[in-house]
Parts: C-alpha cells; structure tokens; sequence
C-alpha cells in the first residue's frame, strides 16, 4: 500500500480521537512578514501536541494478538503523552520509556492521559538512550515498539495534518514550515503535499543545536550527531528515522537550522502579544519566518504549531537564552579594587541609565588589592554593549567578556 493510501487511511481511524485543528490566520505575522501567515493549531489536540495522530494510527492498527503483549515507547514527551492516551482509550497496556532530562510537567501529563494503563520509566539524558532501554525490554517481554516516528503508520497518521491542511485552504500555500525531530511529521506532510500539491514548498525547521536531518542530507546518509543541545527536547533527537530520512530528502525544499535563543524570543513573544503557549518545538516554525522573510513576501505561508507542553518552571531559563540571544544581557568577569566604594564607582562610571544590574557574585580575598567579580549586565538597547566595554577601556579594568568564551561562561554562570 502506498504511503498516501496510508494516509487517508489514518483519517478515518483517527477522527473520533484526534480532532480536525484550526488553520488561523496570525494578523501580527503576517503584517511583519509582508504575507498571509497562518497557524495550524496541533497544540489544540487532547494531548497538546500533533503526536496524538501517528501513536494512535499505529495502535489501533495493531491486530488483537499484538495488543494483548501490550506496547512499549521511547519519547522526549508528546510521543508518550500521545501513547498513553491512545491505550487508554484502547484498553491496551504501555511501558513508556522517558529521559531523566524530561520535565516533571510532561511526565506528570503521560501518567495523567494513561492512568492505570501506562508505567513511566526514566532512563537516560536523551531520547537515544531511552530508546535503547524501550527496545531492550521490548526484546524480553515480546511487546510491540510504538516509534516515535521512524514507522510507516505514525508518518501516515502525522500525514493527516496535511489533508486537513489542503481541505481548510481555499488559496494555494505557497511555503508550508513544519518542525523536524525524527523527521515523522515533516515525511507525512511531504508525501501528501508532493502528490496533492507539488508546488508548495515544505521548509523543515530543526533547532541549530541538534541538525540532524539537515546533517544527514547534506551527507546524503542518515547520520548520528555525537552531541546535541537537549533545550527543544520535542526537536532533539542524534539520529533521525532511516524511512523518515528518505522521504524527506526528497520531500523538503529546505531546511532552516534556528538558534535556540532565537526559539526562546518567540515563546515569550507568541505568549505576550498573542496569548499562546508553545513549547520550544511548538515555536520552531514561527521562529524560522525571520529566515524566510524576503521568500516569502507576497505569499500564503502556513507554520504547523507542533505542541504547546511546556513546563512553567523553564520560564526562567527561557528569559535568560532569549536575552542573551537578543544582545540584551551581558556578562562579564572583571577585577573589582578591594575597597569600600567601589561597587558605586563601577555602577556610576561604567552604566548607563537604562542599564540594570541583573547578576554580581563576589567573594572578598584578603590581602589583596583586587578580587574577581562575575556581573551580569541587562540592556534596553543591545548598541549599549559596546559603550560599556568602551568604559571599562578607559578606565582601566582588567576584564573577561564571558557570552563569547562559552566554557568559562558555562562553568561561571549556568
């Protein structure tokens, strides 16, 4: 059968549980970008997150026999949310694997979606590792592997955002933007879209710090990146699906690599000026736009939401990787004299008006003249840095730029 068939095939099983999301049209982006900016809503689906559509295509398909072994999964956190609630619904039991690094919010969400049906077990600092856990025990009880993305059942059940989409356009898209973890979306939509509508151009976006389908294409071999930022945990992921890697090297016109300060800008601002919550892969595509600005000037744009489980306890570190993206926050290591007035001498020579003081961490050393202070400096205006260096120049301190040596500043301040 045929990837499409597969496709049309899932809409029917799926459209009781997974509901039809809005496609809706976002005034603020589409003034900025020059275009007709839509959203596609999956952080609307029961589960928050477009991962409902594949796990529940995969395990209602499953034939009696398999769904009495029950099923196991491996997942950074919608995957698992996405299976939990499908057994649920299906009466079938689940062991579902997540990295230690996933936040209690996700966990605490698959227990909820799966009650007495779902066991969680936390192993490992990434999805990898959980994986190979999901599979070792998989091998020892006989259960069925629900993957995340790399089977032909979970890319046709993703591939239905894509029916949905071509129904609920009345204009032709001319750029669709979809976030790449495993790359199962991203090979749903591109196979629909490649025979329903060849000439609208599939952007997949990854966050920079784990390229791994851009990596793989580039070497035209599916290729396990030895390390990854964990930050986008619904986008991180070493390897992509061996199946979803060769649709998408076909399917994708590109892919945008998206620093995940960047990512963190647009949740706060999809927050503050338009009341959404999206989590970091949820606001992969938005963020990606600003790459695409004079492309897609003129032009019927649509960025897939991908989920919207993002856990509030990450709101500072949100804030901090946004603003160090921004230029807005600084930090520095300067020898301060160890004398009494000294930190308002600092404050009144070097600062500006609108400068803040957001971090000073100090420890006094006897018997000498100087000791080192680590200060972290918060701007209105990210020019302002360079009258800052210019005073500590002038007035003769001894410092260290920290945003740029990224070792020391890991060891100093994260």
């Amino acid at each position: 059968m045929e990837l499409l068939e597969k496709v049309y095939q899932a809409r029917g099983r799926i459209k009781d549980v997974a509901i039809h999301t809005p496609l809706m049209k976002n005034e603020n982006l589409s003034e900025e970008f020059s275009a007709q900016v839509f959203l596609k809503r999956e952080d609307l689906q029961p589960v928050r997150s477009y991962k409902l559509r594949g796990a529940y295509n995969k395990i209602v398909s499953l034939t009696a026999q398999e769904k009495a072994k029950g099923v196991v999964c491996a997942s950074a956190g919608n995957h698992a949310q996405g299976v939990a609630y499908a057994c649920n619904k299906l009466n079938i039991k689940a062991t579902i694997f997540m990295p230690v690094t996933t936040p209690p919010q996700k966990t605490k969400q698959v227990k909820l979606f799966g009650k007495d049906k779902v066991e969680v077990v936390l192993k490992g600092d990434t999805f990898d590792a959980a994986f190979e856990e999901a599979m070792r025990l998989c091998n020892v009880i006989q259960a069925i592997f629900i993957h995340p993305f790399d089977d032909n059942e979970v890319i046709a059940g993703q591939g239905t955002i894509a029916l949905e989409l071509l129904e609920d356009t009345r204009t032709a898209i001319d750029y669709l933007f979809v976030p790449i973890g495993g790359g199962g979306l991203a090979a749903g939509v591109s196979t629909v879209f490649k025979q329903l509508s060849p000439h609208t151009k599939i952007i997949g976006v990854e966050p920079a710090g784990a390229p791994s389908m851009k990596t793989s294409i580039e070497k035209d071999v599916n290729t396990t990146l030895e390390h990854i930022d964990k930050f986008v945990d619904g986008a991180a992921v070493k390897r992509v699906g061996d199946k979803t890697f060769e649709i998408c090297k076909d399917g994708l016109e590109d892919i945008v690599l998206v620093p995940e300060g960047k990512v963190c800008t647009t949740i706060l601002r999809m927050y503050n000026e338009e009341a959404i919550v999206v989590e970091p892969a949820g606001a992969l595509t938005i963020a990606a736009l600003g790459f695409y600005k004079e492309k897609i000037k003129g032009k019927n744009v649509v960025c897939v939401v991908s989920g919207s489980n993002n856990d509030i306890t990450r709101t500072e570190e949100i804030k901090e990787r946004s603003l160090l993206y921004e230029g807005l926050k600084h930090y520095f290591l300067i020898q301060f004299p160890q004398r009494p007035g000294a930190f308002k001498e600092f404050v009144n020579d070097i600062l500006g008006v609108n400068d803040d003081i957001a971090y000073f961490q100090y420890s006094k050393k006897n018997n000498r003249e100087t000791g080192p202070v680590v200060v972290g400096v918060e701007l209105q205006n990210r020019e302002d840095l360079f009258h800052i260096e210019e005073k500590l120049t002038s007035k003769k301190y001894t410092y260290q730029y920290l945003n740029s040596n990224q070792n020391l500043f890991t060891h100093l301040i994260l």
